[in-house]
């Protein structure tokens, strides 16, 4: 009996960090966008971003190195020199929050990209798992 009562002691001090998001499933986000003349337009660049929780500048090198395309960003879109199919950005999405996003251990989405000395790893805030994902994009 003394053993269960030193248990529930100890789940009770045992804290979660403040941002995990608990048990909601995670949706990774679908592109919004159209195009004009030979550019494709991607309206939600932003709100992927924000969605994901990552730096803009990685995701967009990101994106036009997997895309083969130049690209700038104008306001809070990102404009593609080349006519895309929202299919092949929506699979290019997915293979970044797969790579860069999700922890390979607990499979959630509460993650942190962290540089140490030429190395790039993701630290996972919800189990603690840490795991090496390639630094060049």
């Amino acid at each position: 009996m003394e053993y269960e009562k030193l248990l529930d002691e100890a789940y009770k001090e045992i804290k979660q960090p403040e941002n995990v998001k608990g048990s909601q499933r995670f949706e990774i986000p679908k592109i919004e966008g159209h195009i004009e003349g030979k550019k494709t337009i991607l309206t939600n660049f932003f709100q992927i971003v924000s969605h994901i929780r990552r730096n803009p500048e990685h995701f967009q090198k990101f994106m036009l190195k997997e895309l083969a395309a130049s690209g700038q960003r104008e306001g809070d879109r990102l404009v593609l020199n080349i006519k895309v199919p929202s299919g092949k950005i929506n699979q290019k999405i997915e293979e970044y929050v797969k790579e860069f996003v999700l922890c390979k251990e607990c499979g959630k989405p509460d993650t942190e990209l962290i540089k140490e000395n030429r190395l790039t790893f993701i630290h996972c805030l919800a189990c603690g798992a840490k795991h090496s994902v390639r630094g060049k994009i």
